[in-house]
């Protein structure tokens, strides 16, 4: 048995010892066809940035397999099956996972999946048009209707790539990537 709430527990403490929010753990089998493998994928960002550079994600995901490691070592089994360990930032088009992602995003268009119907339907896509902390709803607009979504029955929602949100979000932070040479040919 995987103890896949142990393992965020862990992600969240390791993250923020490095200064970092937890977006995202998800543990899931494949990917493309054929794969068989397993997936650990930890999201991760820099609060005032909402992204991870390369350095950031080698360090996370060094802490958490160090500790993993350790735990292991002294017995607890926290995953039966080999896995891959994939650390990464959440992207532009990132994930929805908590309410201050929903309040963030206000005005872009997102996908909405629901764990069961609501009003019939399960799927919803359309701009975020509000989210109310205190009943923890989000609102959608989706064909000109507004709908009002418990959060507690959201199973899956990210952003979708547009203009807008490309417009809207932070500029990429380049600090730690090599200079890159473009080199003439004769």
């Amino acid at each position: 048995m995987n103890d896949i709430a142990r393992i965020t527990e862990i992600a969240g403490e390791e993250a923020a010892s490095l200064g970092f929010d937890l977006v995202r753990v998800r543990y899931f089998k494949g990917g493309e066809i054929g794969d068989e493998e397993h997936t650990l994928q930890i999201m991760a960002e820099r609060p005032e940035t909402g992204q991870l550079v390369i350095a950031d994600c080698a360090a996370l995901s060094h802490r958490i397999s160090d500790r993993i490691d350790a735990l292991e070592d002294a017995g607890q089994v926290l995953i039966a099956e080999a896995y891959r360990l994939e650390v990464s930032s959440p992207g532009i088009d990132r994930p929805l996972t908590r309410a201050k992602d929903f309040a963030a995003w206000i005005g872009h268009e997102a996908r909405i999946e629901l764990a069961e119907l609501l009003e019939g339907r399960k799927r919803f896509r359309g701009d975020l048009t509000g989210f109310e902390p205190a009943g923890e709803v989000v609102s959608i607009e989706d064909d000109g209707v507004v709908y009002t979504v418990p959060f507690g029955l959201i199973a899956n929602a990210k952003l979708i790539l547009t203009d807008k949100l490309i417009a809207a979000s932070r500029p990429l932070d380049v600090s730690d990537v090599d200079d890159i040479v473009e080199e003439q040919e004769d």
